[in-house]
């Protein structure tokens, strides 16, 4: 049975004011394009107020590591609400995680002046670029991880520390609250560290649970399972790895498998790849702490939208007053995902 561990809050003030807002898809396409072009629209799509005919509009989500299973659901998002909306969305960046080239992308994105740009804040080497965009009057909502300090006006993604707190406690579960546990992340990464920080929290309150290593993955598979290997060697009566983000699931996996410790070393891995959900059908991997990750871009662009062509006077001059007129942060939640609803999570 899926375990919700927290529920969307995403009953927004914002919502109403789409115009023409349908019900998401209920199947996802075999593969999600980069970007999605708005259809025909009417000649009343064009707002009263002057501004850009919606059809005309463009919404850009800049991300790295693209090549990733994980942001499938990034460019799904992206492609849905853009369909939805009746606008244009593009999905852009590099597929490695090199904040060189996501930079240059990001430059790109402001040059084609776009009614709005979503990030995804991998580092605070972006936060200069979120001000050129935000300067340029391009406004700018952070997904999955934020740069609180940048001048973004929102962020929409996974409360990290609660989706720690929720995959430490499935470890405890399946080593019977005790046992020697190592973590796997990519150090440095805001969104992982509050994760690391939230499985700290669940072990504090296992005094049996002991924490010895946090190793590094630099969110590459290979890196990830040499990792794991080392962490297998080293520690031979290690109980359980804890994964914060893909890469670690995936690496864990391999490293357990080829030192034949299946079901000896549990596995909580993060997000849905497909390697990692049949390690949990094989139960090579215990569970994993699954985002909705669609979610994140599709939200986010929504917020953008409705900055743009709405007009919800929360004061009598908003801009005066310092409204920003859009929801701050928007927990988009968790699910533990196991051997018993795995098989609704693959593509």
């Amino acid at each position: 049975m899926i375990k919700k561990v927290k529920l969307v809050a995403l009953s927004l003030c914002v919502l109403p004011l789409i115009a023409g807002c349908t019900t998401p898809a209920n199947n996802a396409p075999s593969s999600a394009p980069a970007s999605s072009a708005a259809p025909s629209a009417p000649a009343s799509s064009a707002p009263a107020n002057g501004k850009i005919a919606i059809a005309d509009q463009l919404y850009i989500e800049v991300s790295a590591l693209g090549s990733l299973d994980y942001f499938y659901d990034h460019k799904l998002g992206m492609k849905t609400v853009g369909e939805q909306l009746g606008v244009k969305t593009e999905y852009v960046g590099p597929t490695d995680l090199n904040m060189t080239d996501m930079i240059a992308a990001f430059d790109q994105a402001i040059v084609k002046k776009p009614q709005g740009i979503v990030v995804v804040g991998f580092d605070e080497a972006l936060n200069p670029e979120v001000k050129k965009a935000m300067d340029a009057g391009i406004p700018v909502v952070t997904v999955d991880a934020d740069l609180p300090n940048s001048t973004r006006i929102a962020f929409v993604g996974t409360g990290n520390v609660n989706a720690g707190i929720a995959g430490g406690k499935a470890i405890a579960a399946a080593i019977g609250n005790k046992g020697k546990v190592a973590i796997m992340t990519h150090v440095g990464q805001s969104n992982l560290e509050e994760r690391v920080a939230g499985y700290k929290q669940a072990f504090a309150q296992f005094p049996d649970i002991e924490l010895v290593q946090v190793v590094e993955t630099q969110s590459d598979p290979t890196v990830a399972a040499s990792a794991a290997a080392s962490l297998l060697q080293k520690y031979p009566d290690l109980a359980a790895i804890a994964c914060v983000e893909a890469a670690g699931g995936a690496g864990a996996t391999t490293a357990v498998k080829e030192a034949n410790m299946q079901g000896k070393v549990k596995i909580i891995a993060m997000d849905r790849d497909a390697t990692v959900l049949d390690a949990i059908e094989q139960g090579i991997v215990t569970a994993t702490v699954v985002q909705q990750t669609a979610l994140m871009p599709y939200y986010a662009t929504m917020i953008l939208y409705n900055l743009y062509n709405g007009n919800l006077q929360i004061s009598s001059d908003n801009k005066a007053a310092g409204v920003p007129g859009v929801p701050i942060v928007i927990d988009t939640g968790v699910i533990i995902v196991d051997k018993n609803n795995a098989q609704y999570f693959k593509r």
